[in-house]
Parts: C-alpha cells; structure tokens; sequence
C-alpha cells in the first residue's frame, strides 16, 4: 500500500532537488530569452526570412532535455540508462523522419547557398508559378496569380527544376493560329505592332508550326519591368487580337467551315469597338494587388540588407575615428551622422510596410 512521506524526509531529501530545481530555472530562462529575442528580431525585420529560429530552439530543446536527465536525483547507473533511452528515441525519430524532417532542412541549406531566387523574384516550380513571398528553414511560401499563398517543402524545390525570371527582363510571347490564306509577309508586321504596343522591346516573329489547317505564329519580345509580366502577358494578347481585326484578318483556322456552316464570305470577327479601349495607368497595375505580399517581403528583404551594409559601414568609421585627423575625421564624423538617419528612416520605412501588411491580413470586424 502507497505511503506518503513524511515531513522530515521530504526535509532531508530536499537538498538532492536543488541541482535539478536551479536546472528548470536555468533551462526556462534560456527558452524564454532565446524566445524574446527572435520575436524581437521578427518585429525588426520581420518574418519572411526566420532561418536560424527553428535551429537554434530545436536545439536549445535537446540540451535542455540533456541537463533535466543529469540534473535528476538519480543513481548514476539510472542516469546513463535514461540519456541511453533518449539517445535512442532521438537516433530513432532522426532516423524516421529523414526523408522529410531532415531532408527539407538539407534542401533549405542548399537553397540559401546557391542562391539561385529570393524573395520578390518570379519563379515557376511544375505547374506552380508566382512571386516567392517568404523562404523558410523547411518551407518556400509562393503567392500566385491569384493572390492565393502556396507552400512548397524545400526538399520538392531542390528535387525539381525550378525556373527563376531574371530581373533583368524575361521574354513574353503569345501564340496565333492562322489560315494559310493570308500571306506571312502580311501577318509579321502586325504582330510586330502588336508587341510594341504592349511596351515589349526588340520584338520578333517566329512560325511554330505549319498545321493541317492553320500556320501557327509566336510574337514575342523583352519585358524588362518584370514585376508587370502578367498584365503585359494579357495586353500583349489584347493587342494581337485587336490588330488582326482591324487588319481584316480571321483568327480562325478553315477548319471551322467544316464544322459549323456559315454564309460565304462570311468572317468570324467582331464589329469593329464603337469606343476606344482605356489605357491603363501605370500606377495601377494589377500586379500590386496581386503580389502584394511577395512585394512586401522584396522590399523588407532590400531594405535589412541596405541597414546590414550600412551598419557595416558606421562601425567601420568608428574604428578609423581614432587614427583620422582633421577633414578627414570631420568627414568620417558626419558619415556616421548620415547613416544614423537612413538606419532610422528605413527601420520606419520598414515598420510602416510590416503595419501595412499587418492591417490587411486583420480579419474583419463584426
């Protein structure tokens, strides 16, 4: 039958605790401190790019879990037994989990050191195409075109190609399926005008295919502001459509006439628009809708660079104050006056687009 102990044993045995007691609090204070910095650091910097916080806690966990087992007042047979057993269990959750835990960590290092995209860049991943809007330890977060967040484990990305628009400029085409009852000296010229009118420089023509029935054509030209690429993709294709009616020319392969009988002559295009299509302000592409978050994370990821070089830069100066004499200190001094200013506006700067950010994703209220 189960006995409590009594007072004076509980007395004695209290000084065995002791180890394991200043142990919890040590171990508390570790987690909660390493917890306060990185929220710290996320409210500074923000989140789009929290690499190191799952490493280090995951790590701070194990040691903390290593110092409760030898702080216990236990035999030391007991102890090795109970560090043998935990050794175990983690060997054997490593050991499970490898394929995807681990795996994704590995792909995470990988993807940091190559460096192949960043956040704000374009890339397409199988049938996934959008703006990388967050990159993690285990997880790249893409926005889509419609608007909507995609998740992607590390391991899928470095397991599959992944393409990545250069800021550079990337090219955008569109393809045509026309009848061969209209000469290609007369197609080229038009589609060329389509192209430049969709702002796409060093335009060109290509025949794709020659078909049954139709000949099929792709205009294509360089984009160079890459963040409009979706709203040019869908001018560019207004543009050819436009041009081709306005020319007379069907956008329809002979075929049709087979399938669906029509008056001789008969055309399949619209009448020509009563009204002039309005032209879209460049200020309101839809682009800044539609990656609003993935430009979020662009311009913070730009903006703690910036700070990083130019805090680099002040500690630098500092050092060489004490060997600068005359103009030469005096220039390093107001150097160091100037980037205390652009510290403190891109940290505003940067406050204002997390607040921005923040004010969006708040859920509504009843």
């Amino acid at each position: 039958m189960f006995s409590m102990p009594e007072a004076s044993e509980l007395v004695e045995s209290f000084p065995s605790y002791i180890p394991l007691l200043v142990t919890l609090g040590v171990v508390a204070a570790s987690l909660l401190a390493a917890r306060w910095y990185f929220q710290r650091k996320e409210a500074k910097f923000g989140t789009h790019n929290n690499f190191s916080r799952p490493i280090v806690m995951l790590v701070l966990t194990a040691f903390a879990l290593v110092a409760l087992i030898i702080a216990l007042p236990l035999k030391d047979g007991t102890k090795d037994q109970l560090l043998g057993l935990f050794g175990l269990v983690m060997t054997g959750i490593i050991g499970l989990s490898s394929t995807t835990f681990v795996a994704n960590a590995m792909g995470g290092f990988m993807i940091r050191s190559i460096a192949s995209f960043r956040s704000g860049d374009f890339v397409r991943v199988g049938n996934t195409f959008g703006r990388v809007s967050a990159r993690g330890l285990f997880h790249t977060e893409i926005q889509t075109e419609d608007r909507d967040l995609t998740t992607l484990p590390n391991l899928y990305l470095v397991t599959n190609p992944v393409t990545v628009v250069r800021n550079s400029g990337t090219i955008v085409s569109a393809s045509v399926s026309l009848g061969y009852d209209t000469h290609q000296a007369v197609i080229e010229p038009l589609l060329l005008e389509a192209a430049k009118g969709a702002g796409l420089e060093d335009p060109f023509v290509r025949v794709m295919e020659l078909g049954d029935f139709a000949v099929v054509y792709r205009v294509a030209g360089l984009l160079t502001e890459v963040k409009q690429m979706v709203s040019k993709r869908s001018q560019l294709h207004i543009n050819v459509l436009n041009t081709l009616h306005d020319a007379g020319i069907e956008i329809l392969s002979p075929n049709a006439m087979m399938q669906r009988p029509l008056k001789d002559g008969q055309k399949i295009m619209p009448v020509a628009s009563p009204v002039s299509a309005p032209t879209p302000k460049v200020e309101d592409v839809p682009e800044n809708r539609i990656f609003d978050k993935a430009e979020e994370a662009e311009t913070i990821e730009r903006l703690v660079f910036e700070r990083d070089k130019m805090v680099k830069e002040k500690l630098e100066l500092e050092k060489q104050l004490s060997t600068l004499e005359g103009e030469e200190k005096g220039a390093a001094e107001k150097r160091i006056l100037f980037i205390d200013t652009e510290v403190v506006r891109i940290d505003a700067h940067r406050e204002a687009i997390q607040g921005e950010g923040e004010s969006k994703n708040a859920p509504a209220e009843q």
